[in-house]
């Protein structure tokens, strides 16, 4: 794979994925991630996403896409349907964050989650001393155009994942262009969280 001009966040989720691996991404987007993993790791990808400008420009790419809202479940696909299931910078647009959880944790073996993290030190500098909601490289919509509904911080996912009982395999804290080593929930800009559901019943 060739660095140049990819995501930080797409190389951290192209270095979790297997090769050949079944791949569901819901709100995909334009594809970009998708397109990368079907020719250089060969997954068998499909992906879920609401906006039709978007689906155009992953069909353009040759990429099994279906309009959806991911809201409305994935009734459609049996459990364990797929090696993974991709929900990268969506969840916190999602009005039904718990029920879209539970479905991807039900059909996919393994979820990746990736998320901007709200407690990052601007956002806090700018809402503790200038008053004003945080616009950052990862939230970076003023409050009236944000599509985010809900604001996260690393730490509330890993509180979330320790009450839900749901298993975390991996963690990445992501700043502008490198990975974050000590204290993310103030450094970091994205984390990205690889979860599965427990084996220990409740």
């Amino acid at each position: 794979m060739k660095d140049n001009n990819i995501r930080l966040d797409h190389k951290i989720i192209f270095k979790i994925i297997e090769p050949g691996s079944s791949v569901l991404d819901l709100g995909c987007g334009d594809g970009e991630l998708l397109s990368l993993l079907v020719k250089e790791k060969k997954v068998k990808a499909r992906g879920i996403e609401l906006k039709e400008g978007a689906i155009y420009r992953c069909v353009e790419k040759g990429l099994s896409v279906f309009h959806g809202d991911i809201e409305g479940g994935l009734g459609e696909y049996p459990d364990n349907s797929f090696n993974y299931v991709i929900l990268n910078q969506s969840m916190q647009e999602t009005k039904k964050v718990e029920f879209v959880l539970q479905e991807s944790l039900r059909v996919g073996r393994k979820v990746i989650i990736g998320f901007p993290n709200f407690a990052y030190i601007r956002s806090r500098f700018d809402l503790f001393f200038k008053g004003k909601a945080p616009v950052t490289p990862s939230l970076p919509y003023s409050w009236y155009e944000s599509p985010n509904i809900h604001f996260l911080s690393i730490k509330d996912f890993e509180n979330y994942c320790r009450e839900k009982k749901i298993d975390v395999l991996e963690k990445y804290y992501l700043g502008k262009s490198t990975v974050i080593r000590c204290f993310p929930n103030l450094l970091a800009l994205n984390a990205i969280f690889v979860i599965k559901e427990s084996a220990v019943s409740t």
